[in-house]
Parts: structure tokens; C-alpha cells; sequence
């Protein structure tokens, strides 16, 4: 009896933990969301659920003076190139780290992550200045080169530590069957690193899109803004009004994809995650 009622204890303390720690994540992004249904003249009300529910601040964030919609295309397109090159190199360098062995190789690995360490602020007054002289400025690849420097490291020790939980007889058999090295990795481990491959992309996805601080830099035309600083930039009625309904309405629709494309591809987010746990 006592057994049982302490397993019960156990498990209600267990659920009690999983709640507070969900509540605790979702409660911004649910105040969010509340105050983007609110309406401007009740954006300070303080009650859980908005009433009456509005949609001007909806209206407001698509008003072509905005450019929001544009700016929600800019934040695509530099997320997703910075994605798909971060994944072709970082895919063939972590296969080189993991299995070839050569002379400072824990030394490259470690500069190569070092690299991502370093803070966005210290990088961009040289880089503004590389890029004005190169004519850079208000170009996709002013946004998408910097982004690299960070999502490529990180791609390379994530996808490096799972090639090397990979069993090297896999391409050893592969090799008896008359496969290359090369045709070896594309046909044999590519596939099954599939898992690790795809939780690297969805987290290079969202740093990119996220990104704030190196778009605001190099980019001062409005139709090349990306999301996060077209939402920065946004204006009231008047000079010293904050719109921060509209705010929130473009914080619930830029969170609103990676939250879509988590709960669509979750299982192979956690099957990458948890590859190798076991043997």
C-alpha cells in the first residue's frame, strides 16, 4: 500500500513538474498572442483572455506602408540559403572530421566551433565596412555570408558527433559491394544520417531566422529588411506611440512557421535528437 501511494506521489509530482516547466515556456508566447487579439485601446488590460477579440492589429502589420509581408520573403530567403549551404558543407566536413584521421584534427574542430563564439557585435562594424567596399550593402548575401559564420559551425559539431556514433562497417560493407568511398557516403550514410541531418536544419533554420542585429546592419532599404527588423521598425499613429499590438500580431506570425514546422517533422527532430543513445 505504501508502495503504491508512493509511486502515485512520485507521478503527480513528476506531471506537476512537466506542467510548470511547459507553463512556464508557453506563458510569453500565450501573452503574446493574447495581446495581438486586443485592441488598441485596451493593449494594457491585464485579463487572461481578450475581450472583445480584434483583428486590427492583424490588419495593421499587412498595410502596405509596413512592408511586411515582403520583409516575411527577405527572412525566408536568407534563412533558407543560409540553411541548405550550411548543411552541403558542414554535411561533407563532418564526415571528414569523424572519420579520416589527419594531424590536428581536435585542434581544427576545436577552432571551428571557437569561431562561433565570438559575439555578433564585434563582427559587424568590420564587415559593414568589407561590404560597402564590395557594394554589398542591400543584398541577400550581406545577410546570408554572416549568418554562415555562426550556423555553419554549429552544423559541423552536430553532425560531426552523429557520424561518429555511426558504426564504420557500414561503409566497409558497402566498399565489399563494389561501392567508392564516395558513392559509399551518398548512398549508404547520407540516408541513414537522415535524422541528424534534418534536427541540424531545423536549428540552423531558426538561428537564421531569427537573426536580428546583422540584418539591421546591412540592410537600409525597407524592401530588404528581413521580419525581426521590419517589426522593430514599426510605427504609430503618432511620433511617440508605441504599436505594440502590431508588435505582437508580427511576433505571433514569424513564431508561427518554426512552431508549424516543429509539430510537423517532430518525430524526425527527436529521432535525430536521440540517435545514439543506444547501441
Amino acid at each position: 500500500m505504501t508502495t503504491t501511494v508512493t509511486a502515485r506521489w512520485r507521478s503527480g509530482l513528476l506531471y506537476a513538474g512537466v506542467f510548470a516547466v511547459v507553463a512556464y515556456c508557453l506563458a510569453p508566447f500565450y501573452w503574446m498572442l493574447v495581446s495581438s487579439l486586443r485592441r488598441t485601446s485596451d493593449i494594457f488590460d491585464t485579463s487572461l483572455v481578450p475581450s472583445p477579440v480584434s483583428f486590427e492589429n492583424y490588419r495593421a502589420v499587412f498595410d502596405p506602408a509596413q512592408g511586411f509581408g515582403r520583409a516575411l520573403l527577405n527572412s525566408l530567403v536568407v534563412a533558407g540559403v543560409t540553411t541548405v549551404l550550411a548543411l552541403l558543407l558542414a554535411t561533407f566536413t563532418a564526415y571528414a572530421m569523424a572519420r579520416l584521421d589527419f594531424r590536428f584534427k581536435r585542434l581544427i574542430l576545436t577552432l571551428v566551433i571557437a569561431t562561433s563564439m565570438f559575439p555578433v557585435v564585434s563582427i559587424v562594424v568590420p564587415l559593414l565596412k568589407l561590404f560597402t567596399d564590395v557594394g554589398w550593402i542591400n543584398t541577400y548575401q550581406a545577410m546570408i555570408v554572416p549568418s554562415m559564420s555562426f550556423a555553419l559551425p554549429l552544423a559541423v559539431w552536430n553532425l560531426t558527433t552523429f557520424f561518429r556514433q555511426m558504426p564504420d562497417e557500414l561503409e566497409h560493407a558497402a566498399m565489399v559491394d563494389g561501392c567508392t568511398r564516395g558513392q559509399a557516403f551518398r548512398r549508404v550514410i547520407v540516408p541513414l544520417a537522415a535524422p541528424g541531418i534534418f534536427t541540424t536544419a531545423i536549428i540552423t533554420f531558426i538561428c537564421a531566422w531569427n537573426e536580428f542585429l546583422i540584418a539591421l546592419s546591412m540592410t537600409n532599404k525597407p524592401d530588404m529588411q528581413t521580419a525581426p527588423v521590419a517589426i522593430s521598425k514599426f510605427t504609430g499613429a503618432t511620433t511617440y506611440e508605441t504599436p505594440f499590438g502590431s508588435q505582437m500580431a508580427a511576433g505571433v506570425l514569424v513564431t508561427v512557421p518554426l512552431v508549424v514546422m516543429v509539430l510537423l517533422f517532430q518525430r524526425r527532430i527527436v529521432a535525430g535528437l536521440t540517435a545514439g543513445a543506444a547501441k
